[in-house]
């Protein structure tokens, strides 16, 4: 399988606070980025769209059931992955990819090919479906593509509870430090509390950045003294290269 090349890299200092809500969110779930099984997600999103895109739904995930994986050059879901926008709005379409790649049973290879061929939108409902799709590791260059575009909502999407779980702790610091950057949320990064907990190394570069800011006239974020005051819990160290705070 021949890959485009990954989206250039990022990263202005100033871009706009990422608004961007997760699909769980637009599809009604409360609280943060943790992802809600696919049929409780798909009840929520249900309840939402009208009886025309509804019906397209329920088509599109039984097409995706029946037909899981590729059939000629390109499989019916992954047609029906780019209609989800027109179908269901632009509101619901993340809901509606996450619930098609989910009824495709869409593995590592699936996903990667529509993230590498798909629109931002595909790549981040890919992104998103991945907790629910990849139980290990293999997805990670997804997260890491993601993390090194100029895309604030595909940078939101690859840290949930995916990128949470498998990006080594130093990647993980710089993506939280993007995320600072570029004006993403910290609400988005998933499992903060518990990775930022005694992390000294983070809280190094936290306050590397702070000083900088403050030096240059700028403002600090209201986001970073957050994440700085995580790093200061004192439930053991997390400074480590691992993702769950032991050496490797």
């Amino acid at each position: 399988m021949t890959r485009p090349r990954p989206t250039p890299a990022t990263p202005d200092a100033d871009t706009p606070r990422e608004t961007a809500r997760t699909p769980e969110a637009e599809a009604g779930a409360a609280g943060g980025p943790a992802p809600a099984p696919p049929a409780e997600l798909r009840r929520r999103l249900t309840e939402r769209l009208d009886d025309t895109a509804s019906a397209w739904l329920d088509q599109a995930l039984d097409e995706a059931s029946t037909h899981p994986g590729t059939h000629g050059p390109i499989s019916v879901w992954e047609l029906r992955l780019a209609e989800a926008g027109r179908r269901c709005g632009p509101a619901h379409a993340d809901a509606a990819r996450v619930l098609i790649l989910h009824a495709a049973r869409a593995d590592t290879e699936a996903l990667t090919r529509v993230y590498f061929q798909g629109t931002a939108d595909e790549r981040r409902a890919v992104l998103h479906a991945l907790p629910h799709l990849v139980t290990g590791p293999d997805a990670l260059p997804l997260v890491e593509d993601a993390l090194r575009t100029n895309d604030t909502r595909l940078v939101a999407a690859a840290l949930g509870p995916y990128g949470a779980r498998h990006l080594d702790a130093h990647a993980w610091r710089h993506a939280v430090l993007k995320c600072l950057f570029t004006g993403v949320a910290l609400d988005h990064v998933a499992d903060l509390a518990r990775r930022a907990r005694g992390d000294g190394e983070l809280a190094r570069m936290l306050g590397d950045f702070a000083e900088e800011r403050t030096a240059a006239g700028r403002p600090v974020p209201d986001d970073l003294r957050r994440a700085l005051a995580l790093t200061e819990s004192a439930t053991g160290p997390h400074d480590t290269d691992d993702p769950h705070g032991k050496e490797s």
